[in-house]
């Protein structure tokens, strides 16, 4: 697992952008960048810079994935038949960590990842401790017994901060949900704006 070494929330006022739609993000009480230069007016970004910036910003949604891990996962949507920017968007979102957040089993998509790699997840009744690992629609991924009554879960769960989306289908008595399809990406619940056609320009240039 790679470790986010930054603050979460740098990302936040790098981008202007709350991207996680969290209340307690920075950006809603100073919308500039950081550091002590932060302040200063913004030059107008070159075409590669927005595309770098939208590339780190979906990277950094699902955790802050390593740079190396994200390309492979370009790589892949890009093999694919069709639209790279819609299968990239597939791609990550089929990702056991991204689950367990959209279920809202847990508060942070960085949160799900430590989650996961605690053992407190099975995936078809199975174990694992992988956060990467890609699920298949009809997969089903349920809380261990032990971990049900973690504060961690329930407060997620009871939380009006995110819905749950509808290409999952969540038990909340049970604390398992079943990956029903692969969503587009108009149906993601993003918070904030991402452009993964930008991003597809980034790794084509």
């Amino acid at each position: 697992m790679s470790k986010r070494i930054s603050a979460k929330h740098k990302l936040d006022r790098r981008v202007g952008e709350n991207v996680w739609g969290r209340p307690k993000s920075p950006i809603n009480k100073r919308d500039y960048g950081p550091g002590m230069h932060g302040q200063r007016r913004k030059g107008k970004l070159s075409d590669f810079g927005l595309q770098l910036m939208a590339k780190q910003k979906l990277k950094g949604y699902y955790g802050n994935i390593s740079e190396k891990h994200f390309e492979r996962i370009y790589n892949e949507a890009d093999r694919r038949r069709g639209n790279t920017a819609e299968h990239l968007i597939g791609l990550l979102e089929s990702r056991l960590d991204a689950i367990v957040y959209r279920a809202k089993f847990v508060p942070t998509v960085f949160a799900a990842r430590q989650f996961i790699n605690h053992g407190h997840v099975k995936l078809n009744g199975v174990k694992t401790n992988i956060p990467s690992v890609r699920l298949k629609p009809g997969d089903v991924v349920e809380i261990k017994e032990k971990s049900k009554n973690m504060a961690l879960v329930l407060e997620a769960l009871q939380s009006a901060e995110r819905d749950i989306p509808d290409y999952l289908e969540v038990d909340p008595k049970k604390m398992a949900v079943t990956y029903l399809r692969v969503p587009e990406f108009a149906e993601v619940p993003y918070p904030c704006t991402m452009e993964p056609n930008l991003v597809v320009e980034y790794y084509s240039s």
